[in-house]
């Protein structure tokens, strides 16, 4: 019995399509961990090849967000009409069940390690389900190192990607992680992960974790920094910007080799940041908080939700004087998007303002809502005009030219984007 696991291809012309650097999917390698020694296991990820709808298998699994659910749903009927059985799961399918179940033959809720076996088992012996939802979460100390063996051949520029926590206890309005993994903050045994990292650095010395923060917890997190001091990593991950506020956690995380964190400020507008509910945010201790990471070695991948209600035209050049004055090293400038599952989507949709339910421009840099504060081409444009002034060459030079160790990540980062935004801008010029 053989399972072939697919990750679609993101829709041509967006930002996430065109970026030259690709990661794995880990939650396809997790599904994989758990797979019962029987089936034989093989991946294809349409950012790397093209799908072989005529490939030897007895079952397809898919897994999409949102922009690439109808590039799932192209992939599912393709295999299925070859006779193959599809199933389908992630954040999309999670939310939208009843959607998924018209184009795949089964859809898993949720977290999908527990369920799993079964569902390999009803398949085995004709019994295969609609819908397997777990009536639990998976305790962390059971979840299995990741199936990286998939990834060979594929050409990832980093293949080490791993979880040390799930869940976030924040709530913001905007965020589909607690809708996935709830508000309850799982931790994997500190044990566990240093012996992961001891096998992924002899592979290589960069990793990435992709926890949503990190650091929620110090009790954890500290002890897990401590313990890889002295690994020789240069790792990234998520992390909320009062972690400036915990200078020994700082500290710790530098020693132990983190060059970068994704932050998400959001808004220069502090009533903006409460309607979001992202409450450890204080804009007015911004810059002194950029600050604090890089002279800990630790450079920022800002995120700015560009058109909450409170947002001008002019909040786009605030965000650009911002982020130079700050010398954030890199940012990404998603659109509010209104994802099913998500508060903001709830409250959008009583307020009668979204205006598309195209999945495909559910990419952060389409405007699917009615904003307040400005029209739906304002916005758009205003998210392209930030697009290309922070990562033009006078603006990669004023935040990033400086004898850094985060340059050695951000410097080709920044010229990733900028090569990206430019395959973006001429697409659509071609499709005008």
């Amino acid at each position: 019995m053989r399972i072939l696991f697919v990750s679609p291809g993101w829709p041509k012309g967006r930002l996430w399509g065109e970026l030259g650097f690709k990661f794995p999917s880990l939650a396809l390698a997790s599904l994989a961990a758990v797979t019962p020694p029987e089936w034989e296991v093989a991946l294809c990820d349409e950012s790397r090849e093209a799908v072989d709808f005529g490939a030897a298998c007895d079952l397809v699994a898919i897994t999409a967000m949102t922009p690439q659910a109808p590039r799932a749903y192209e992939i599912a009927a393709g295999f299925r009409a070859r006779g193959k059985r599809v199933v389908m799961g992630g954040f999309h399918a999670s939310n939208l069940p009843d959607e998924a179940l018209r184009h795949v033959d089964a859809v898993v809720v949720g977290e999908g390690e527990l369920v799993w076996p079964r569902l390999l088992a009803d398949l085995a012996d004709g019994s295969l389900e609609r819908l397997y939802r777990s009536t639990g979460l998976i305790p962390m100390e059971t979840i299995p190192v990741a199936r990286r063996g998939l990834f060979a051949g594929k050409g990832y520029l980093l293949t080490n990607t791993l979880q040390t926590t799930r869940g976030c206890p924040f709530d913001c309005e905007f965020c589909s992680v607690t809708a996935f993994y709830g508000r309850k903050y799982r931790e994997r045994p500190v044990e566990g992960v240093l012996a992961e990292l001891e096998q992924l650095r002899k592979v290589n010395s960069f990793a990435f974790f992709v926890d949503d923060n990190l650091v929620a917890d110090r009790r954890y997190a500290l002890p897990l920094f401590e313990g890889m001091k002295g690994m020789g990593f240069k790792w990234l991950s998520h992390a909320p910007i009062d972690f400036a506020k915990d200078g020994e956690l700082l500290r710790a995380a530098g020693e132990a080799g983190c060059v970068g964190m994704f932050v998400g400020f959001e808004s220069l507008d502090q009533g903006e940041l409460a309607a979001m509910g992202k409450v450890t945010n204080r804009a007015a201790e911004y810059l002194d908080s950029a600050r604090r990471f890089r002279d800990h070695g630790i450079g920022i991948l800002g995120s700015f939700v560009l058109g909450y209600d409170g947002a001008t035209p002019d909040s786009f050049g605030r965000i650009l004087r911002f982020c130079e004055e700050a010398r954030i090293e890199a940012a990404i400038f998603p659109i509010l998007t209104p994802y099913p599952g998500t508060a903001v989507r709830r409250r959008l949709e009583a307020e009668g303002r979204i205006t598309s339910n195209d999945w495909r421009d559910y990419d952060m840099g389409h405007v699917t809502f009615e904003p307040r504060g400005m029209s739906a081409a304002e916005l758009q444009a205003g998210h392209d005009w930030l697009n290309r002034s922070f990562y033009s060459f006078g603006s990669m030079w004023r935040r990033i030219v400086k004898r850094h160790r985060s340059v050695q990540v951000f410097g080709p980062m920044n010229v990733g984007f900028r090569s990206a935004i430019r395959r973006t801008e001429r697409f659509r010029a071609g499709c005008r």
